[in-house]
C-alpha cells in the first residue's frame, strides 16, 4: 500500500460529529469529486465519481446525516481509468437544488446564478477547516513517500486553489500553487508545512509513521556528511602526506638527512617510508614516541627547514645574471 493510500485509510477512520464540519466536508467533496448534469428547464442533478468504495460510503452517509439526502448509488466502469470500477452517487433532482444553495454554490436570484464557494465556518472554525482539507485530500489530494522526498498536494481549480491555501494558511500550513495539465494544484514541499497538514486533517497515525522516517533519513544524512567529511579530511591528509615525502626525499637526494638535527632525521625517514601515515601515527612510530601536537611541531620546523634550504638555492641561482654577459660583450682581438 503506498503511503498515500495509507494517508486516506487514516482519515476515513474519523466519524465527523459536528454539522458545521459536515457540511465542511460536503463542500469539499463536492467541490473535488461531483459534477453538475443539466435536464433541461433549469434542473440539475449532483453526481459524485469516486474510486473509493469506503469514501463513496462516506459521502452517502454525510448526505444522509447532514442533509437527509439519500442518494442513489449504482457502479460503473470508467474508461479514462483503465476500466477500474468506479462508485457514482446521484443526488435526485428535487434534492439537488437544495443541496447547491446548503453548500453556497448556488445563489438563490432571479438569474439564477451558480457559483462555487465554502460554507462561512469552514474560513473562520479551525475544526472546520480542518474538515476542509481532509475531504479535499480524500477527494483530489496525494501525498509522496516521505521516504523519498516531501511532497503533498491537492489537484483544484484556479478559483478552489486560492481558497484552499488561505485555509492552510490561517491553519500555519503555507502552500504555494502551480499549473499541471490544466489544473492548479496545491501544492507543499518542505517536510515541516506536511506535517503540519497531516496533523491538520488528523492523520495522526501517518504521522507517526512520517516522523520516524523523517528521523531516519535525518540520522543517514548525517552520517553521509560525516563520512563525506572523513573522505575530505583523509584526502587531504594523503596530499599533505605525499607532499611532504616528496620534499623530504628531494632534500635528501640533494642534501641527505645526516646534516640535519637527529630529531629531524628521525621524523623526516618516517614520513618518506609512510607518506599516507597521519601525524599522529607518524609521533608514534618515533623512538620516543609523540603527541599529534608534537609530531606537527616537529615536521613543521622540518619543512621550514627545507624551505629555507630551497629559497637560498633560488638566491644563489639569481645572483648568476645572464644580463650581465649580454650588457657587456666580449672585447675584439687585438690585431
Amino acid at each position: 500500500m503506498s503511503f498515500s493510500a495509507q494517508v486516506k485509510q487514516d482519515l476515513l477512520r474519523i466519524k465527523p460529529d459536528k454539522h458545521c464540519c459536515m457540511l465542511a466536508e460536503l463542500s469539499a467533496l463536492t467541490q473535488a469529486c461531483a459534477s453538475l448534469r443539466l435536464s433541461g428547464g433549469g434542473r440539475v442533478k449532483v453526481v459524485y465519481e469516486v474510486e473509493s468504495a469506503t469514501l463513496a460510503k462516506r459521502i452517502f452517509l454525510l448526505l444522509k446525516w447532514r442533509l437527509e439526502i439519500t442518494p442513489i448509488l449504482e457502479f460503473a466502469r470508467h474508461k479514462r481509468l483503465g476500466g477500474r470500477r468506479i462508485s457514482v452517487l446521484t443526488v435526485p433532482e428535487a434534492e439537488s437544488r437544495r443541496l447547491l444553495i446548503a453548500l453556497r454554490m448556488l445563489k438563490e436570484s432571479d438569474e439564477g446564478a451558480v457559483y462555487r464557494g465554502v460554507p462561512r465556518a469552514a474560513m473562520t472554525r479551525r475544526c472546520c477547516r480542518a474538515a476542509f482539507v481532509r475531504a479535499a485530500f480524500l477527494g483530489a489530494g496525494a501525498v509522496t513517500n516521505p521516504d523519498k522526498e516531501y511532497h503533498l498536494e491537492f489537484v483544484s481549480s484556479e478559483a478552489r486553489a486560492e481558497t484552499l491555501v488561505n485555509m492552510l494558511e490561517k491553519s500555519g500550513v503555507k502552500a504555494a500553487v502551480t499549473k499541471r495539465r490544466g489544473a492548479d494544484i496545491v501544492y507543499l514541499k518542505k517536510g515541516d508545512d506536511v506535517v503540519s497538514c497531516l496533523a491538520l486533517m488528523g492523520a495522526h497515525n501517518s504521522l507517526m509513521e512520517m516522523e520516524n522516517i523523517r528521523i531516519r533519513r535525518e540520522s543517514r544524512n548525517q552520517a553521509n556528511r560525516a563520512r563525506n567529511c572523513d573522505e575530505a579530511n583523509l584526502k587531504k591528509q594523503l596530499s599533505a602526506g605525499a607532499k611532504q615525502a616528496q620534499a623530504i626525499t628531494a632534500y635528501s637526494l640533494k642534501y641527505s638527512l645526516g646534516g640535519l638535527p637527529q630529531d629531524l632525521q628521525e621524523i623526516g625517514r618516517l614520513r618518506m617510508l609512510h607518506p599516507e601515515a597521519s601525524l599522529e601515527e607518524i609521533g608514534q612510530m618515533l623512538p620516543t614516541p609523540l603527541s599529534k601536537s608534537g609530531a606537527n611541531h616537529r615536521m613543521r620546523k622540518l619543512m621550514q627547514m627545507i624551505g629555507a634550504s630551497a629559497n637560498n638555492e633560488d638566491e644563489k641561482n639569481d645572483q648568476r645574471d645572464p644580463g650581465f654577459i649580454e650588457n657587456h660583450p666580449p672585447e675584439p682581438d687585438a690585431d
